[in-house]
């Protein structure tokens, strides 16, 4: 080996190194905020609590006000669970970031020496948590009270793409709302707009799996549903820098 490979391959395992080595800072930050909630929400339990109460709430009133035949459910009963998560998710994101704002842990945390793509994730992935339990025990009663078979894996799939979108742009606008004085009022007004190719799309893709539709009609839903989190994860890890700092 000559010298000048000697250097190449020196500097190619240096770059490696530190590589990995920011890659594990990163994550280890990211578990380190995610336990964070997780454990003051386990001491807590104001943000599950509420979202299930709610959820729980908006099933019962459906149930009674939807007495409809089979396959009336199949189409509205999509756009019933949805919407119950979509609302559930909104008190509980504007929950989570309140909650930091009002304990002044918001600015222990921008203090921190970490890159605040950090901070989004961790937050974004302890909203994804909570989410998903809370649709855990929704869907399931669901599909109790509307005897539908919501417990499959196309479903489980839609789920998966929507809530992962929903709770991808809910962080980013739930940190940028979390500083104005109507926060309660402001992030339903800034998401709400946002979500509309999402919600289109998981009520469709949720439909046509109740239908059992053919999966070449379910498949340009689903893509929109990869291509929807793929561009607001990418937005939210370049604008949240900014959203916090302001």
């Amino acid at each position: 080996m000559t010298n000048d490979e000697g250097r190449v391959a020196s500097h190619a395992s240096l770059l490696t190194s530190d590589f990995w080595l920011l890659t594990s800072s990163f994550l280890r930050g990211v578990a380190a905020i995610v336990w964070k909630d997780l454990a003051a929400e386990a001491r807590s339990k104001e943000l599950i609590s509420a979202m299930l109460i709610f959820s729980l709430l908006a099933v019962i009133i459906f149930s009674f006000a939807l007495d409809l035949e089979k396959n009336a459910r199949e189409t509205v009963i999509a756009g019933v669970l949805w919407t119950t998560f979509i609302f559930a998710g909104t008190l509980g994101l504007n929950r989570s970031l309140a909650l930091e704002q009002d304990r002044g842990s918001l600015e222990g945390l921008l203090l921190a020496p970490l890159d605040r793509s950090v901070i989004y994730f961790g937050k974004l992935i302890g909203n994804l948590i909570f989410m998903a339990v809370v649709e855990a025990i929704i869907i399931p009663l669901f599909s109790l009270l509307f005897n539908l078979p919501l417990l499959n894996g196309g479903l489980a799939l839609t789920a998966v793409l929507g809530t992962l979108g929903y709770a991808a742009v809910g962080t980013l606008l739930a940190a940028m709302a979390v500083r104005t004085r109507a926060r309660e009022v402001m992030l339903p007004i800034l998401i709400l707009p946002v979500i509309i190719p999402l919600l289109l799309s998981v009520v469709r893709a949720t439909t046509g799996f109740l239908q059992h539709l053919p999966w070449e009609e379910i498949t340009p839903w689903l893509n929109v549903l990869i291509v929807y989190d793929l561009i607001f994860l990418a937005i939210a890890f370049m604008v949240f820098d900014f959203v916090v700092e302001e």
